[in-house]
């Protein structure tokens, strides 16, 4: 006989009474299951309201003509050439510059004052990071144009005066690198928000201990600090991506739709300005943005979760 058949064997066999009570655990599992989950329900029937069933119809609208017939004329369109691939490059150029450079510059301000001993400043800071991530749009080009303008701007004034004026050496507040410029105004105080508590997770204890073993702050950085925190900082670049690609009504503003980006593309189509017979091409861009930002989203949830182990 096998050892496996001699210990069934030897196993007493269940009681009536055990096997209901066995049986009962699944319902029982069940109800606490949905217990939990309960709160969660309006949440995602708000997101799916306002986010899934319009996401929906942009994918339904992009392959279909304005008689309703399927095609794929309208992918082609923005896959083949033309204006509206030059809108994609200039977009991912712009969300590529406004994630990278606002991502380090926040990473190093975050950690200059996660370490400061003044809570009043780290206060005043997560404050004023907070109001300054979600500043943007109208007001946000006007006041950049009224600062650093051409010959208007008040900084621009005061640099003339002195004998340097930056838009006689090449810089031009109305092209891409204006418009990246303007956007790290809310991209840095949002990377601070979201790499902060990373920051945080950084135990006293790793850095005290990497001491006491010889090591310099070199190496505590080069084999401690930066594997644990670099997951973070990379999925809240991914998080900067999205918004700097999605990103509409301060490059409007600003720009007055000069520069071919893909969000100021949607813009004219929901404006009218469309070709006969293209009126659904701008459902096809929106169906591109979307697969692009779900990229950028999936990104950011697997670099958070592989961070989260050694930041718990």
């Amino acid at each position: 006989m096998k050892t496996s058949e001699f210990a069934a064997d030897a196993l007493p066999p269940l009681s009536a009474g055990a096997e209901r009570g066995r049986g009962r655990r699944a319902p029982g599992a069940l109800v606490r299951s949905l217990r939990t989950g309960a709160p969660v329900l309006p949440f995602l029937i708000y997101v799916f309201l306002g986010l899934g069933i319009p996401a929906l119809v942009i994918v339904d609208l992009a392959f279909r003509t304005k008689a309703g017939q399927f095609t794929m004329a309208n992918v082609h369109a923005i896959t083949s050439g033309g204006q509206y691939l030059a809108g994609f490059e200039t977009s991912l150029k712009l969300a590529f510059v406004a994630s990278v450079i606002p991502g380090v510059l926040g990473t190093l301000l975050a950690y200059a004052i996660s370490t400061s001993r003044h809570e009043t400043l780290k206060r005043l800071v997560a404050s004023a990071s907070g109001v300054l991530a979600n500043f943007g749009g109208v007001n946000l080009a006007f006041m950049f144009v009224a600062t650093i303008g051409a010959g208007a701007g008040v900084v621009t004034s005061w640099l003339a005066r002195v004998g340097f004026n930056p838009w006689d050496h090449g810089f031009n507040l109305y092209k891409l690198s204006g418009v990246a410029l303007v956007y790290m105004y809310f991209q840095v105080p949002l990377m601070m928000l979201v790499v902060t508590p990373a920051l945080h997770g950084l135990r006293p204890a790793w850095r005290e201990a990497a001491e006491n073993l010889g090591a310099s702050t070199w190496y505590y950085w080069r084999y401690v600090g930066i594997p644990v925190i670099l997951p973070s900082v990379i999925a809240s670049m991914f998080l900067l991506f999205g918004f700097g690609f999605s990103a509409y009504a301060t490059a409007e503003a600003l720009t007055g739709g000069s520069i071919a980006l893909t969000p100021i593309q949607i813009g004219a189509f929901l404006n009218g300005n469309v070709i006969a017979g293209q009126e659904n091409v701008g459902y096809a861009l929106g169906l591109g943005m979307i697969v692009l930002l779900l990229i950028s989203v999936t990104g950011y949830a697997f670099l958070q979760r592989r961070s989260s182990r050694w930041l718990r």
